[in-house]
């Protein structure tokens, strides 16, 4: 039997697997993808740590840096906690052959991000994400790990509140299959998705763990924070880092004037574009003064991008940007162990609310959440299995879902889910995006509920086991119209303004809201109450 199953095959999941395996534990890793596929690769900018301290930084102000992030919606020990660890981590990480830029004394160099007044980045290049991903996967080989690849979590396997194993779809050839483990850790991954064609992520970032574990009955917190990064390719919505700004480029306008501070933290800066292109005016990120030698130096991938997609040259021209949705603050609520309220279940990476970010994210401490609590997930993880020799699941779980597929194989496809998910996309960011309000939000509420039971009955048009693509992307589909769900409601009973949440009809924060919502399935209702942070 396997003694820790991991779901999910990012930089958190891989790390988790790395130090079950460390610590004796069978390892499995099943991923939807391929590991190198994750959207760990898009973290261009970098990952925070403080390395040295002195008069230019300490951990006490990156901690005071990270609460003050937060909104006060971060758990203060687990700040702690995450901060002190970042030398540690980045150590780590150098170790196992990150292969860090250097400064001119050969140390790990650093830059600035928004949020802070340190040099506290670290980076390789502008491909810091993908070298650590590319480099967790060599260790995991290097180690033996095992993996199962292009499998589709459906449902977790629950007896009495106890995570005993999961059921997925193998995406070749359409077979279910039920693996059970000792523990199980979920690391598939935020909900940028809900906003598709408005996002900078992959279209595998559908939320799958985190609607699983919704349905498995674990306690989600924090759904209503969606961070919008400032700078994605006009039309596109391909990511331009932070790194950009924190290496001098500036924002402006249509007539070449700066109009804020370009290393305020992020949610400030995405709504002042915002509230720009509304007011018709466009908006550019200007790099020409920084020169091609720099550029090239230390955003090769960027310049590649933008001239690959947008025939622009970033020592020449001016870059049209606009915001998008980019990563998600809530998701399954974890304690300091990386535990869930399931037992046996843990979960790590941007799929868990692990108290750090709150409701808003400082850039490059999310790269340093995979490491630091992977490792905690995957220690807990191998402890928790030690001591048991099997586990019991329901047998009929699995026949039941065979019996779904092939009910979704056999339905005629009347109407096209494509167009429903193009539709949720511009509707979210438009109504539940930058700028929240009661009315247009409801308004996304009445769609979703409008939309229930045509969705609940979606067939699909092709009725292939064999690499199946239209059934896959209708159980993503099916994972985004729960978490819209789960998103909008959480929103409308925040009636407050609170970094990345900014409701127009009440633009303050408010200290009875000094809490961290709560939705949980009460039978078939989604119920969203509010927490004290202890």
């Amino acid at each position: 039997m396997i003694d820790v199953l991991v779901i999910g095959s990012g930089g958190a999941g891989l790390t988790a697997a790395l130090k079950a395996k460390e610590l004796g534990s069978k390892v499995l890793v099943v991923s939807k993808t391929y590991p190198t596929h994750s959207q760990t690769c898009q973290a261009q900018g970098g990952i925070n740590a403080v390395l040295k301290e002195d008069q230019q930084d300490s951990v006490e102000n990156y901690i005071n840096d990270t609460y003050k992030a937060s909104h006060k919606l971060g758990k203060i020990e687990n700040i702690k906690f995450f901060c002190e660890k970042s030398k540690e981590t980045i150590t780590w990480l150098d170790s196992i052959g990150v292969p860090f830029s250097r400064d001119e004394n050969a140390n790990i160099a650093q830059r600035k991000f928004g949020g802070t007044k340190a040099k506290r980045t670290c980076y390789s290049s502008d491909y810091t994400g993908l070298k650590i991903l590319h480099t967790l996967y060599d260790q995991s080989i290097k180690n033996s790990i095992d993996f199962l690849n292009e499998h589709i979590l459906l449902e977790l396997l629950v007896k009495d509140s106890k995570v005993n194993g999961a059921i997925f779809l193998n995406i070749e050839n359409s077979k279910i299959i039920q693996i059970e483990a000792k523990s199980i850790i979920l690391a598939t991954g935020g909900y940028s998705g809900v906003y598709h064609q408005y996002t900078t992520n992959s279209y595998s970032s559908t939320g799958d763990g985190i609607a699983a574990a919704y349905r498995a009955g674990a306690k989600l917190s924090n759904m209503e924070f969606i961070q919008f990064h400032p700078t994605s390719l006009e039309g596109k919505n391909i990511l331009i880092s932070e790194s950009a700004r924190g290496e001098g480029g500036y924002l402006v306008d249509s007539k070449e004037q700066r109009f804020i501070d370009e290393l305020r933290p992020r949610d400030e800066v995405a709504r002042a574009i915002y509230k720009k292109q509304h007011q018709g005016d466009k908006i550019y990120l200007d790099l020409r003064h920084l020169g091609l030698e720099k550029i090239e130096a230390v955003m090769p991938q960027e310049r590649k991008l933008v001239y690959d997609f947008m025939k622009l040259k970033m020592e020449k021209d001016l870059i049209p940007v606009s915001p998008s949705a980019h990563y998600t603050m809530g998701g399954i609520l974890t304690t300091i162990d990386a535990k869930t309220t399931l037992e046996n279940l843990y979960a790590c990476g941007e799929c868990a609310q692990s108290g750090i970010h709150g409701a808003n994210r400082l850039g490059g401490n999310s790269l340093l959440e995979i490491v630091t609590f992977g490792k905690i997930a995957g220690e807990n993880a191998a402890k928790n299995s030690k001591n048991k020799e099997t586990v019991e699941v329901e047998k009929i779980r699995v026949q039941e879902i065979k019996k779904e597929i092939e009910e979704i194989l056999k339905k005629e496809c009347k109407t096209s889910f494509y167009s429903t998910k193009n539709e949720l996309g511009k509707l979210f960011f438009n109504n539940v995006g930058l700028f929240r309000e009661k009315k247009k939000m409801q308004k996304a509420l009445d769609y979703l509920e409008n939309k229930k039971e045509e969705i609940e009955n979606l067939g699909v048009a092709d009725k292939s086991k064999i690499h199946n693509k239209n059934l896959i992307e209708l159980l993503e589909f099916k994972n985004i119209y729960l978490i819209a769900q789960l998103i909008v409601k959480s929103a409308l009973k925040r009636e407050e303004s609170r970094g990345a949440h900014y409701r127009v009809d009440f633009e303050n924060e408010k200290e009875a809201f000094d809490k961290i919502s709560i939705s949980i399935k009460k039978e078939e209702n989604i119920e969203i109450l509010f927490e004290e942070i202890v």
